[in-house]
């Protein structure tokens, strides 16, 4: 059985009539650049996330350039932020003109380490960026009480985890801000690019939202920039928006499955769910010291996987200025050797997960019997 890594067509096709509706009207109205599309996303959006504020960008990488200009980031600030994610977080800290410092991630969720976020502050520091990793919280009242400590702002990069939940609040909603993407691929996903920053802060969404229009449309009060979710892409997530909640479900479904089946492995460790959260598997990653056997032989099989990620963000040439090696971020150094994406999205069916797990523990009892690489991942 062939088993792709996320199937959008399938989706499409669960709601096509709706959908396709969608679009037609917004083809009928031309609303093509903001309209009432964007604007009722946005209404609906907020209140998913009881904030009062929800400011539409073109993406999820401007949505943190933007909320960063807009708490004041100047030159040569420092923000701290996760050693282990996608470069969009880090690389928007050093185009909003501040300086990226690294910390390391806790070895089992991949999020932030709040423990050593305290090592990383400086008088420069600013701010700090957790994102919530794969689709579970980073530890946000640790976070937060840093923050209050020493006077920083947060921004929560809430790209993986639409609806993920901390001690029965949902992420989003702890910072100053938070930003969201709305790529096709995310668990609420455009038909394109899209994003948002959502905040309670009156005048961050004031000046957020100038900001992203040029400044102002007609009284240009600023020199802005221009990033703007496109009516096609709104009038698309507000007919998705309200499925959220079942695909959610569904992603936990497949997660749980996969315990089931892959749980007791000795070379493979499944996804931890931190106390007090509420994972949404944006991205099921298990951790084996096979790892590159396991993606062979399942893209092999006709399973396709994903690395994400497979270095840790220092040690990309983007990053060499800073000196950084490996015993700087154990953690993180560790397990971008180990981790695998399997796959997982809500329209899979029971056969489809029971073929992945079939085959990985195939994989993983043959290593163990043959020796490959030692001894248990535990041991690692």
């Amino acid at each position: 059985m062939k088993v792709s890594f996320v199937d959008l067509h399938a989706q499409y096709l669960s709601i096509k009539a709706e959908i396709d509706s969608a679009i037609a009207e917004v083809i009928a109205e031309s609303a093509f650049i903001r309209g009432r599309h964007v604007d009722a996303f946005e209404r609906a959006w907020a209140d998913a996330l009881k904030v009062k504020h929800c400011v539409s960008c073109a993406n999820g990488t401007d949505a943190l350039y933007i909320a960063m200009r807009g708490l004041g980031i100047k030159p040569g600030d420092e923000v701290i932020t996760t050693a282990h994610s996608w470069i969009a977080t880090s690389e928007t800290i050093t185009q909003a003109g501040g300086r990226v410092v690294f910390c390391d991630t806790q070895k089992d969720t991949f999020n932030i380490d709040p423990s050593l976020i305290e090592t990383r502050i400086t008088k420069a520091t600013v701010g700090i960026i957790p994102v919530h990793l794969c689709g579970q919280a980073a530890d946000m009242d640790e976070i937060m009480a840093i923050a209050k400590k020493h006077n920083l702002w947060v921004i929560e990069d809430c790209a993986q985890a639409h609806l993920a939940v901390y001690k029965g609040k949902l992420v989003g909603t702890f910072g100053n801000a938070a930003t969201f993407s709305f790529y096709p691929g995310k668990n609420l996903g455009a038909y394109g690019d899209a994003g948002c920053i959502v905040t309670n802060d009156d005048r961050l969404a004031d000046w957020t939202a100038t900001f992203a229009r040029h400044g102002g449309k007609g009284e240009h009060v600023m020199e802005g920039i221009n990033s703007r979710m496109d009516g096609l892409q709104a009038a698309i997530l507000n007919v998705k928006l309200p499925h959220l909640p079942a695909w959610t479900t569904a992603r936990r479904r497949v997660a749980a499955r996969y315990n089931d089946l892959l749980g007791h492995l000795d070379r493979l460790s499944t996804p931890k769910v931190a106390e007090d959260r509420s994972h949404v598997y944006h991205l099921y990653v298990v951790t084996t010291d096979t790892r590159d056997l396991l993606k062979k032989t399942l893209g092999d099989s006709g399973i396709t996987t994903s690395l994400n990620y497979p270095k840790a963000l220092p040690f990309y040439p983007a990053y060499a200025y800073l000196g950084h090696k490996p015993a700087d971020f154990p953690a993180a150094y560790r397990n971008q050797s180990r981790i695998l994406s399997l796959p997982i999205y809500p329209e899979m069916t029971d056969d489809m997960i029971q073929c992945v797990a079939n085959r990985s523990r195939e994989v993983i009892t043959d290593a163990s019997r043959a020796g490959a690489t030692g001894a248990k991942l535990a041991e690692v």
